[in-house]
């Protein structure tokens, strides 16, 4: 699932200077784990910042993933 904000952030590095709206993004992520019923096992919320990391949309947005055991290091 993604949360996206309404307002236009190019990427994390710009979102970060509104730390009320990075604060109500994460809080959204929360509910969409909740709703999703993955929150009791555990997710991961993602945001790709740069053509590095894979950002391909220039629009901020949070990647929430779950709903199985994910491993470490990702990619």
């Amino acid at each position: 699932m993604l949360v996206v904000p309404k307002d236009h952030y190019p990427d994390l590095a710009a979102l970060s200077a509104d730390g009320g709206l990075l604060a109500e993004l994460t809080e959204q992520a929360h509910q969409v784990a909740e709703a999703e019923g993955i929150a009791g096992r555990g997710y991961r919320v993602v945001f790709n910042t740069g053509p590095d990391a894979g950002q391909t949309v220039p629009h901020v947005h949070a990647h929430v993933l779950g709903g199985r055991a994910l491993s470490w290091p990702p990619g």
